[in-house]
């Protein structure tokens, strides 16, 4: 600890904290360049060797950015993807981006901070920054964004220096303090813990993107919405934000233990998809594409009457072909991302005779940020959190988010000594009820997960 941190934990206003020296360097989830081979030729990459939890130097503050003393973190894929270093090592992102020159030249170091999850303090702000002060209370938007570029204007996700904070860019949230562009600032919600608050943003803003903002499927009320991983980070907000807009959530899991979490979390439908025959060798022969899809379709029409309008897509080979079979004709496959691989193939039979749709989606721009906030901060959505560990231990956090052995977002803490801190609306979070804000916290520990 300094006396920054001490003066952040002990809840300190604007001026001390200025008054307090930044650190010369703090402790930090990262990863080496020298490791980037390590995992050649290796079937199990396991993400506990790469991550490496050590002292880093404090970077120079750009005149845009503001330092956060980050107080809790969370466990995305994408965390996995560059610990694993595929599909190629996030240096390479890294030396991209300092090839802007400028205030970018400090991204391109041998180590590569990750993160893009975060829930903290402001402790810093840079010379260009007007709306926020030392002191305030935030959670971070994960799109890094130029506003420099023209398809920023329209839409930020639509420029092409758009970036994922701390997957493609340096200092990211698993680590004591984060540099964060003013732009990805929003204000924590009052109610919520830390840790909770730190489980939302990227997995939150990217499942309301996909479905609710208006470039991605744009769900109606009673639409039937396929959620594949409906019990992961993504996925649990996905089925939070159909059920929300009058929609009908349909799971697909893994295990039983999931599907009773599921329903805990208000899924209407939920199918195993062991009961479907699909495993992650599915998306490689065409027949069993069919096969799966059929026996799919066939369990949602029993359950529902009729085929889902929206698949909500982020698993990739494995499931893909089944997506575009499953939804109805006219419907809509939204995807974000593969985590089973991202070569995908399908029937082509089935997209262009039956006039379906596959939209690309990526991230969040600010605003639908700030609207998916709105939905946490009054308790109409819930943070996703299953377990909790402490940074030290962030080796096993991503061991179990590799490994599918989780529920929801695994959180980090990082400054916060504990558990439970943060709340400054004690009587909001009475009124929204314990149970109601963490579901999935109580369902992993009821399957006897960490906690």
């Amino acid at each position: 600890m300094n006396s920054l941190s001490d003066a952040v934990l002990a809840g300190a206003g604007e001026e001390e904290i200025e008054r307090s020296p930044l650190p010369g360097e703090y402790v930090a989830a990262h990863l080496r360049a020298e490791d980037a081979a390590m995992f050649q030729g290796v079937a199990d990459k396991d993400v506990r060797k790469a991550l490496h939890v050590g002292a880093v130097p404090m970077p120079e503050l750009a005149p845009d950015e503001v330092v956060v003393a980050v107080m809790a973190s969370s466990v995305n894929y994408n965390t996995v993807w560059s610990a694993m270093f595929e599909p190629i090592p996030t240096f390479r992102f890294l030396r991209q981006f300092a090839a802007q020159g400028g205030w970018a030249r400090r991204h391109d170091l041998p180590r590569h901070v990750v993160g893009s999850d975060a829930a903290g303090v402001v402790v810093r702000v840079g010379s260009g920054v007007r709306r926020w002060r030392a002191g305030d209370h935030v959670v971070v938007n994960p799109a890094y964004v130029d506003e420099q570029e023209a398809g920023s204007h329209d839409d930020g996700m639509l420029g092409d220096e758009m970036r994922a904070w701390g997957f493609e860019t340096n200092f990211g949230g698993l680590a004591e303090y984060a540099l964060v562009r003013a732009s990805q600032l929003v204000p924590k919600p009052t109610h919520l813990t830390w840790e909770e608050a730190a489980c939302s943003p990227l997995c939150a803003g990217t499942a309301y993107r996909m479905l609710v903002g208006d470039h991605g499927a744009r769900m109606k009320q009673g639409d039937a919405v396929l959620i594949w991983g409906a019990a992961g980070g993504l996925g649990a907000y996905a089925v939070q934000f159909v059920k929300n807009g009058g929609g009908i959530p349909i799971g697909v899991v893994g295990s039983s233990g999931k599907a009773e979490a599921l329903r805990k979390l208000g899924c209407d439908v939920v199918v195993d998809r062991r009961e479907i025959g699909l495993d992650d060798t599915t998306g490689d022969d065409p027949a069993r594409v069919l096969a799966v899809g059929k026996r799919l379709g066939a369990e949602i029409r029993r359950r529902i009457g009729r085929d889902p309008d929206i698949v909500f897509e982020h698993v990739g080979r494995a499931t893909f072909g089944v997506s575009v079979f499953v939804v109805r004709r006219g419907g809509t496959v939204v995807t974000c991302g593969s985590s089973s691989g991202y070569q995908h193939t399908f029937d082509n039979r089935y997209l262009w005779m039956r006039l379906k749709k596959v939209v690309g989606s990526h991230a969040m721009n600010l605003q639908e940020q700030v609207e998916t906030n709105r939905l946490i901060a009054s308790g109409a959505v819930s943070p996703t959190m299953s377990a909790v560990y402490p940074l030290a231990e962030v080796g096993e956090a991503a061991r179990l988010v590799q490994t599918n052995g989780h529920l929801g977002k695994v959180a980090v803490l990082c400054l916060a000594p504990e558990r439970g801190l943060g709340v400054t609306d004690p009587a909001l979070r009475a009124r929204i009820g314990e149970d109601r804000i963490n579901p999935l916290l109580t369902a992993a520990q009821a399957r006897g997960g960490t906690s």
